[in-house]
């Protein structure tokens, strides 16, 4: 005769096989003691460690990324208590010393009291989805370098010299220090263009952001590639002294560059012309404003000769 133990004893031995044939592996903890009731055997072939070495939440714990272990543990234990369910995402450590991302579901169980009485959950294998997002992380920072990145040069572009000017504008206003900026142009770049052809005109580009690069050597020094054949230089703390001196100095790397410009009127090599301006900003003063300035320098640069600063 088939009794009702019977049928729940073959349920129950359907259910540990339907559970034990997932890749999802269950577990329970007993809160009193908190113990492992179960889990499943599926966790050996993942981590490596034997189904029987899961005694209490200690061997959880620990075998949990020194990084990722303190703020998961507090995290799953006070949800626990207000009886909340919740999922973790972590680093487990496997037997040979190697971490594997883990996400961790896990259900209250309350008894009629409606105290927590157990837990129970299932740990699912997520490094494949853990490791595409973080190249797509990756891949996105790269995409967002390249935006502000110059495409021919490879130096910064307009784009990042807006957001950094909005950054030391702010600074040097607050803190009532100096700021300078430099704005270079190439003399007679449209005639080397017409004499030596657009390729040779983007070589002669990224030959002299290489040079004005050697410029910016502070941490907050910045150097841009302002549009066309103009740069610009970003001087946060410098005086006037100071960035007519940096002024001259990228002169003479441009012209210690030796290249070769026949077309110019100055000069038989190339040169360029610079605006150079410094301002402590007060509340009135606006940026676009003393970008303007120093474009007025450089056009007197060009206006009285080219090949110098003004």
């Amino acid at each position: 005769m088939t009794t009702s133990n019977d049928y729940l004893d073959a349920d129950n031995a359907v259910y540990k096989t339907l559970l034990e044939s997932t890749k999802a592996i269950p577990w329970k903890i007993d809160w009193s003691t908190l113990q492992f009731a179960y889990i499943g055997p599926q966790i050996e072939q993942l981590l490596g460690w034997s189904q029987a070495s899961w005694v209490t939440v200690e061997d959880w714990a620990s075998r949990m990324h020194p990084e990722d272990r303190a703020w998961v543990v507090d995290y799953c234990v006070s949800q626990s208590k207000s009886g909340t369910d919740h999922e973790a995402d972590y680093r487990a450590l496997t037997k040979n010393g190697e971490y594997v991302w883990i996400r961790d579901v896990v259900h209250v169980v309350r008894n009629k009291q409606g105290e927590v009485e157990a837990l129970i959950g299932f740990m699912f294998d997520i490094t494949e989805r853990k490791n595409t997002e973080q190249k797509l992380i990756v891949l996105q920072k790269e995409l967002e370098e390249l935006s502000f990145k110059d495409a021919l040069t490879g130096v910064y572009n307009r784009r990042m010299f807006d957001s950094v000017m909005e950054v030391e504008w702010a600074n040097a206003k607050r803190n009532h220090q100096p700021l300078s900026l430099l704005m270079l142009d190439i003399d007679y770049f449209k005639q080397y263009n017409d004499f030596y052809g657009h390729i040779h005109g983007d070589e002669c580009l990224k030959r002299v952001a290489k040079e004005l690069s050697k410029v910016a050597t502070r941490s907050r020094d910045f150097f841009a590639r302002f549009g066309g054949e103009e740069f610009i230089i970003v001087l946060p703390e410098t005086d006037e002294k100071a960035a007519k001196m940096i002024a001259e100095r990228c002169r003479n790397l441009i012209f210690k560059a030796q290249i070769p410009h026949e077309k110019s009127l100055v000069s038989q090599m190339l040169t360029v012309s610079i605006g150079v301006s410094t301002i402590i900003p007060i509340h009135s003063d606006e940026a676009i404003n003393f970008i303007a300035a120093v474009d007025r320098q450089l056009y007197q640069a060009k206006e009285k000769g080219r090949n110098r600063i003004a």
